[in-house]
């Protein structure tokens, strides 16, 4: 592991808002229809970022993640003002990955060179689908060509873009779905993300699915679907990295593998997580989820943080587990037992082998298998017994 990976710092900032909210979203996202006070927003960022950095000072900047919500409501000089204020208090590398995620649409597009200009390097495109009426299902505000059009200007004004597409969704075949991949990889150069449709608690597909308005594929064509994306990914040269992603060599996404390889991260705006090393403990932190709530806090205290963990040596090796696992790269078991004060338990890994879940390289380290993977909560519940 490289002296750069062990010194990995993110920052992650939640922007909370969106045009209209997803029917299969559980996201922190919310819906405003008078207009956001952006400047007001963004000094609070800057506040909170400024408390952040003095619990956690003197780290430099790897990557920097605007998640959202939708980040690409903001203007360009809104995304400036708090990637300066990043700048001011933390030192950034000068290879530091800057991510922002942005919606295709044509009237988003046309800020990626004003975010470029001020300081992004890499957008991540949430297309989800390349057909107009599974958009439409998918309560997307844009068309499969508008979607398009905007992947050609993220590749005109970046050198870095992804984008996402949701997979298993009703009616979807596995040929379908093939067709609709080629063509995504044909327009992806480096990197996707390819996420199986969930239907998540408190969702208007949640409902839909209960009452039976709304059928998603059974288990066989799920596991079609999964291993038709591992095949035609691995061999148009993006195989998976991590259980949802894949990408061309190199082109893996960094701020993510902060997530993955168990290192610090900074969790800024409402409803963010984060993961800070202060004085030789790990501290999980989340900050208030509701925007106007968050932002009362951070303008009164300097921060919006309302659960502050400490996690033990047992809770640090559960999560370097669960995280690592979904990486094909694997784990060191050497680090687990680091973590956790003991060692992987060698008859579970020696079953979990023989069952096809996992290999062992020749070098120790722990990864799940292609078969492994669909599985993969019930091998990690298993070796962290």
């Amino acid at each position: 592991m490289s002296r750069a990976d062990r010194e990995a710092f993110g920052v992650y900032v939640h922007w909370p808002f969106c045009l209209s909210k997803c029917p299969y979203c559980d996201f922190n996202s919310h819906v405003r229809h008078a207009p956001i006070d952006e400047e007001r927003f963004a000094r609070a960022f800057a506040r909170e970022i400024e408390t952040t950095a003095a619990r956690a000072p003197g780290r430099e900047v790897t990557s920097i993640f605007l998640g959202g919500g939708t980040p690409s409501l903001m203007r360009p000089q809104t995304v400036g003002s708090i990637l300066d204020a990043i700048g001011k208090h933390w030192r950034v590398a000068s290879d530091a990955e800057v991510t922002l995620e942005a919606n295709p649409t044509s009237v988003e597009a046309t800020r990626f060179r004003g975010y470029r200009a001020a300081g992004v390097n890499r957008v991540s495109l949430g297309v989800q689908a390349l057909d107009d009426a599974s958009l439409k299902a998918l309560g997307r505000l844009h068309t499969a060509r508008e979607a398009l059009d905007a992947v050609a200007i993220a590749r005109g004004a970046f050198d870095r873009y992804s984008f996402d597409l949701i997979y298993a969704r009703p009616d979807q075949t596995p040929e379908m779905w093939a067709d609709e991949l080629k063509l995504a990889i044909s327009e992806a150069a480096e990197h996707l993300s390819l996420y199986q449709l969930t239907i998540e608690e408190g969702t208007p597909f949640f409902g839909l699915h209960a009452a039976g308005k709304l059928k998603t594929p059974d288990e066989a064509v799920a596991r079609a679907l999964y291993d038709v994306t591992q095949e035609v990914c691995a061999a148009q040269g993006l195989p998976a990295y991590e259980i949802s992603n894949h990408a061309r060599a190199g082109a893996e996404c960094r701020h993510n593998l902060v997530y993955w390889r168990g290192r610090e991260y900074a969790g800024i705006g409402p409803g963010a997580h984060g993961r800070l090393d202060i004085h030789g403990a790990r501290h999980a932190t989340v900050t208030e989820k509701r925007p106007e709530a968050w932002l009362m806090r951070v303008e009164s205290i300097g921060h919006a943080i309302v659960t502050d963990d400490i996690l033990n040596s047992e809770e640090r090796a559960d999560e370097f587990l669960l995280m690592g696992l979904r990486l094909a790269e694997g784990i060191d078991p050497e680090r687990y037992a680091a973590l956790s004060g003991r060692a992987l338990d060698p008859d579970r890994i020696a079953t979990l082998r023989e069952e096809g879940a996992i290999i062992v390289d020749a070098d120790g380290r722990l990864r799940v298998t292609q078969s492994g993977f669909p599985v993969l909560d019930a091998v990690v519940a298993d070796l962290a017994a």
